[in-house]
């Protein structure tokens, strides 16, 4: 059993499962430093194919594919591949950042790049692209609050973000811009631009939180008009962005939340499909078994070190 248990105590996170039976799913953190060299060349092989569908047959040139290559090491992937034919048809990549808050250093999770099939886009498949991986890492970290980023211009993604998760800021009604907000922003924008594309000349408002000129550090072909960009179902989202963002210079908006206890429990009740909660069940329960059983039962074992700890002789 304490064998079993260590092995779901890793420092990282991957699993994979069927979200229905059309789709199977797979979450990987830092696959660059943690899978074997014929893994990785899959993966991003597989994340290269649903881009150039996107994108008719066009390439991007930063984060994953940046020529460093280095965003695999810090990123989290989230492969969708439909199960019929094994062919990858979405994926998110997640950056974690890191900064500094209270004057100890964490990450912030960057809700990243996302790319679906057009074929595939009425799949249901969000609620695993935007929430299950943010899920899946507060699960490991013991329940902790997370905090996440967004850049977008997209009205659909901006209401998404805010109605997921906690203490939004901008675009969540009845939420002001907090000095964590702000500072978190400003860190961001100051050491990660590479991580969403935005180049050096590009200007921020901070006091908005919107990112002017945008699309000028390799994320160029993501550029779009308000009449093209996908639009949220509720028309204060739409009305936020047409309001705030310049789409003819190509701006965007920095959001700052996290997922907390609250948010966890909304993404469970509002995103995720009834179908999909047994299988999502089992998977949470093996991700808090790695994330707080195990030490526990490691740290009560005196015969085994545990960290600094030596057993007793």
């Amino acid at each position: 059993m304490l064998h079993l248990l260590g092995a779901l105590a890793g420092e990282t996170l991957s699993f994979a499962f069927k979200a229905s039976r059309e789709y199977r799913v797979w979450i990987v953190e830092r696959p660059g430093a943690n899978l074997p060299a014929p893994a990785l060349a899959q993966l991003k092989q597989d994340c290269e194919t649903v881009v150039r569908t996107c994108l008719a047959g066009q390439s991007l040139d930063y984060g994953l594919f940046a020529e460093d290559g280095m965003a695999w090491e810090r990123s989290v992937i989230t492969l969708v591949t439909r199960i019929a034919d094994d062919t990858p048809i979405a994926f998110n990549a997640m950056p974690q950042l890191d900064v500094i808050r209270g004057g100890a250093r964490e990450t912030v999770l960057h809700l990243g790049l996302v790319m679906v099939d057009p074929a595939e886009r009425s799949g249901g498949l969000s609620w695993i692209l935007y929430g299950l991986t943010c899920f899946a890492l507060f699960l490991r970290q013991g329940m902790r609050p997370l905090w996440v980023s967004s850049v977008t211009q997209v009205p659909a993604v901006v209401g998404m973000v805010a109605e997921t998760f906690s203490q939004v800021f901008p675009g969540q009604a009845g939420t002001p811009q907090s000095f964590t907000h702000r500072h978190l922003a400003h860190q961001i924008m100051r050491h990660h631009r590479h991580a969403f594309g935005v180049g050096e000349d590009a200007g921020y408002d901070a006091d908005r939180q919107v990112i002017t000129d945008a699309y000028t550090g390799g994320s160029d072909n993501l550029k779009k008009g308000l009449d093209i960009a996908a639009k949220h179902r509720r028309e204060v989202y739409n009305a936020f962005c047409a309001r705030e963002l310049d789409y003819v210079r190509g701006d965007d908006v920095l959001q700052i939340g996290k997922i907390d206890l609250a948010a966890g429990q909304r993404f469970l009740a509002r995103s995720v499909p009834r179908s999909a909660l047994p299988q999502l069940g089992v998977q949470a329960a093996m991700v808090l078994i790695g994330a707080v059983l195990a030490p526990l039962i490691q740290w009560l074992d005196s015969a085994r070190p545990y960290n600094r700890l030596r057993p007793r002789a």
